[in-house]
């Protein structure tokens, strides 16, 4: 379990320099105009694994970028930091990667 999962202290602590450059991203980037764009080209849900939600992917795919992180990478990262959880799961799905 990750150090920052469940903790108390989650609500005192100070935000971190990660955690005001997510909320500012969150804030600037169209994410309903980007999500209309790729709708068109993203996987339909049919046979086999379903897909990951547009807007859930999207975020992840802006968050490897701005982080420099590989799949593996970011999903550990997913994993690790309450933060990157927090901003790639703005679409309420579970917080899997």
């Amino acid at each position: 379990m990750a150090a920052d999962q469940g903790s108390e202290f989650e609500h005192y602590r100070k935000p971190t320099r990660r955690d005001e450059f997510l909320k500012t991203m969150n804030a600037i980037v169209p994410w309903a105009a980007l999500r209309e764009v790729i709708e068109p080209h993203y996987p339909k849900a049919g046979n086999g694994r379903p897909p990951i939600g547009r807007e859930r992917m999207l975020r992840i795919h802006f968050i490897q970028h701005w982080f420099d992180l590989a799949d593996l990478a970011c999903e550990e990262a997913l994993y690790d930091s309450a933060s990157l959880r927090r901003s790639g799961n703005r679409s309420g799905s579970c917080a899997h990667a």
